[in-house]
């Protein structure tokens, strides 16, 4: 059960994708899945489902925290995926990414460049297959 399929065919998917293979034929929400089709679940839609996130669209960090500002986790965030192939570096990586950006704010006050205002920042996130960090524009001022 390690490799699903003979390896040519799978060295060239991403890792950490999470793939199904249909057992049987099936109908899915109006679409018919033929058994034996590799069916890859777009995780990252729960990130944008509207019955989970009260502002799905929008950069909110309130949506991890209760009412009196306690963080709170949320079944909903999956970034590392779920059940038992879910990634096994999910701890490092969370205190990598918060050792990294705790570094960066205690050194730097971050700007907007020079004749743009915060409401004018677009960080609107490129969202597809795989999710690819977008290009800002900002200063860094040291905070000695």
């Amino acid at each position: 059960d390690v490799l699903p399929s003979p390896p040519s065919k799978t060295l060239g998917w991403a890792k950490g994708f999470l793939r199904i293979k249909s057992w049987r034929n099936v109908t899915f929400k109006g679409y018919f899945i033929k058994k034996g089709t590799i069916v890859f679940p777009l995780l990252t839609s729960v990130l944008y489902d509207e019955s989970e996130w009260e502002s799905p669209h929008t950069f909110n960090p309130s949506h991890f925290l209760d009412k009196k500002g306690q963080f709170v986790r949320r079944d909903a965030f999956m970034p590392f995926s779920a059940g038992r192939r879910m990634c096994l570096g999910e701890g490092l990586a969370k205190m990598e990414l918060f050792l990294f950006f705790t570094s960066l704010i205690q050194r730097f006050r971050f700007t907007p460049p020079p004749g743009i205002t915060e409401d004018e920042l677009d960080l609107t996130p490129a969202v597809g297959f795989t999710t690819p960090p977008s290009s800002h524009m900002l200063c860094a001022v040291s905070r000695q």
